[in-house]
């Protein structure tokens, strides 16, 4: 299994300036951008950090998903969430020669925390031999961080800041995630049962 952006968080869909504003940069002179790269680096960073802990796109892009097969005959939970909608399912043969499956076959369920994508007829198509499943989807709250619930965006401000501030450390301490980060986020973390059932 494979998971993999096909389409990138546009600078300008980022809170550089509001967290330039939550780190105080720039009070008491002038602001001359110097610090914008640094702290969207550092953005980017804490996204991703919240993404993986919680298997949800902030800001919403493309993925394609490789697959090796089928969790369950007649549905598939997707690997991240909130998924605006599915673009395309392929079948791909051992020579590598894709087919799309018809968008017939399979819809969507919506789900904060878990998608799925579910046959419409009795089962989901069959693999082929040697071959592996490709699904390009969107997912993410919206296209700008405004749109984002708003626990989260101040766990991903305050991670943001963890990192800015500890920009220069050089002991090689790696802590866990801050408390306060950790509890904003607890409620939007994906609980796994049964070893994960279709998903």
């Amino acid at each position: 299994m494979m998971l993999t952006e096909q389409t990138s968080v546009p600078v300008g869909a980022l809170p550089v300036a509001e967290m330039k504003a939550h780190l105080r940069l720039g009070t008491g002179f002038a602001d001359d951008g110097t610090q914008d790269g640094l702290v969207e680096s550092y953005l980017r960073a804490a996204m991703a950090t919240i993404e993986g802990r919680i298997s949800k796109a902030l800001i919403a892009r493309r993925f394609l998903w490789k697959l090796e097969d089928w969790r369950g005959a007649s549905e598939q939970a997707l690997p991240m969430a909130p998924v605006s909608g599915i673009i395309s399912v392929s079948l791909v043969d051992g020579q590598g020669v894709s087919s799309v499956v018809p968008v017939q076959r399979y819809r969507l369920i919506e789900d904060t925390h878990r998608p799925r994508l579910l046959a419409r007829e009795a089962m989901l198509p069959m693999v082929p031999q040697d071959g592996w499943i490709e699904v390009v989807f969107d997912a993410g709250f919206g296209v700008t961080w405004t749109a984002l619930p708003k626990d989260l965006l101040q766990a991903w401000l305050l991670l943001t800041a963890e990192y800015y501030e500890r920009r220069h450390d050089v002991d090689g301490h790696a802590g866990g995630l801050p408390f306060a980060v950790q509890a904003l986020i607890e409620r939007w973390r994906t609980v796994r049962i049964l070893g994960g059932g279709a998903g």
